[in-house]
């Protein structure tokens, strides 16, 4: 028995964004480590496919339709399976969405859809679970998805690039209050570097300005060529989780380098330049 079947088999998971991505192979992880999966989705019917894998792979898994952006659906969630199933032992607050286009191009619907999905999902996942969990009184995990993104910056990315420092600034402040409070709630940053997922696909891009396309094209194709294997990334990323990390990155030496470039930045105190990467990427 590994470390992470010890630990997690026999407890409830419950995973947001966990139609599709990250959240996806998270979702396959923990099922294959005998955990009762509870697959959240917009997508009801991603959902729906991703619980059904896991139930034909030998597993046990439930699929729930929920808008992460809807903080009184996250209130519901809590309730619902804290109600049936008595505990949650893995609570992972995994939806996003990717947002490219030059920040004043981007319209209003889709600056609010991924500032109320990327952070205030987060944000309220916390808050609608939190409560329960210290009313069981058992040892649980809170997982948050930050990204390489996290530590560094990216022009005609700045609405995901921010939102992704928040949850890394939101769940450093999490960890310490858990020590604050006493709680037994192990609060982790899941940091993907590259993983092959469907973030950067061309339908997942609708609501972005017109010259969004070709960044996006360009960031997929940069994904499927360079980014590790999804089932890879999430095997590392539920080691982490039983090994009570605080950060747990996909390829470590992605993160030093990210952080080492920000102390850098931040110690210089300069204006913030386009390295020939990005130029070569942006055309600019």
């Amino acid at each position: 028995m590994t470390e992470e079947e010890r630990i997690f088999t026999g407890g409830v998971a419950v995973i947001t964004g966990a139609g599709a991505g990250i959240g996806m192979g998270l979702a396959r992880r923990c099922g294959q480590i005998g955990m009762t999966v509870i697959v959240t989705d917009i997508d009801k019917a991603r959902a729906d496919a991703v619980a059904a894998d896991i139930v034909a792979a030998g597993g046990k898994a439930e699929a729930i339709q929920v808008d992460v952006a809807k903080p009184e659906a996250l209130d519901a969630l809590a309730l619902d399976i804290f109600d049936r199933h008595g505990a949650v032992r893995l609570l992972v607050n995994n939806a996003g969405i990717e947002t490219v286009g030059y920040s004043w191009e981007i319209p209003i619907d889709r600056w609010e859809r991924t500032l109320n999905v990327n952070i205030h999902g987060v944000v309220h996942g916390v808050r609608s679970f939190v409560p329960h969990m210290l009313r069981v009184g058992k040892e649980a995990w809170i997982a948050n998805l930050a990204s390489i993104g996290s530590f560094g910056i990216m022009p005609t990315q700045a609405a995901y690039i921010m939102s992704k420092h928040a949850v890394q600034s939101f769940s450093e402040c999490l960890y310490l209050e858990m020590q604050v409070a006493g709680a037994p709630i192990n609060v982790c940053s899941i940091i993907p570097g590259m993983l092959k997922t469907s973030i950067f696909d061309a339908e997942a891009g609708n609501g972005e300005p017109e010259g969004a396309a070709a960044h996006r094209a360009a960031m997929a194709q940069m994904m499927a060529s360079y980014g590790m294997d999804l089932d890879e990334g999430c095997r590392h990323f539920v080691e982490g989780l039983a090994a009570r990390k605080f950060w747990i990155s996909s390829q470590p030496d992605m993160t030093d380098r990210a952080l080492a470039e920000r102390v850098g930045f931040f110690q210089k105190q300069a204006p913030p330049t386009l390295n020939e990467q990005t130029r070569a990427l942006l055309g600019a």
